[in-house]
């Protein structure tokens, strides 16, 4: 049976494709405000980052926004699960276990969410991620996170 030309191959048939997915997992399972000289091994110069608290260009300007982004995290892993891919793009669902001193007192707090991703060359780049930023943040808060897991609950 002949496969059509739109279908999305869930895996990765391009190992380099592959390759540069394992290194997008290590690194973001490995960073912190220490070693954030790691972007490069990942991202192109010319990457282009968006996530829903703002957007970056170049790889510079990515590893600024990383170092104020991991500034007061006191650990960061993510759970991955098994990507989707056409072509040079990939989308890869993830759940993040973030302890942030800032946040709910540094306890352990659960994001779901997805990076979309083009890799050329071996290289993100560009790089999407889509999450609640409700979850991540605002129910975290004190007063306003109790109002907003309130409202999500009646709603729900």
């Amino acid at each position: 049976m002949k496969t059509p030309a739109s279908a999305i191959e869930v895996g990765a048939a391009d190992s380099g494709l592959s390759v540069a997915l394992e290194k997008f997992q290590s690194l973001f399972n490995e960073l912190d405000q220490g070693n954030l000289a790691k972007l490069q091994q990942v991202y192109s110069e010319d990457i282009v980052f968006q996530d829903p608290f703002g957007e970056v260009r170049g790889l510079d300007d990515l590893t600024e926004y990383m170092a104020a982004a991991y500034k007061n995290v006191n650990t960061c892993k993510f759970r991955f699960t098994m990507p989707v891919i056409q072509d040079c793009w990939c989308s890869l669902p993830w759940v993040m276990e973030l302890s942030h001193k800032r946040i709910r007192g540094g306890k352990i707090v659960l994001v779901n969410g997805i990076s979309h991703l083009e890799i050329r060359d071996g290289k993100v780049r560009y790089h999407r991620d889509y999450f609640d930023a409700g979850q991540l943040l605002y129910e975290n808060l004190p007063i306003v996170g109790g109002v907003i897991r309130w409202v999500k609950e009646k709603a729900g």
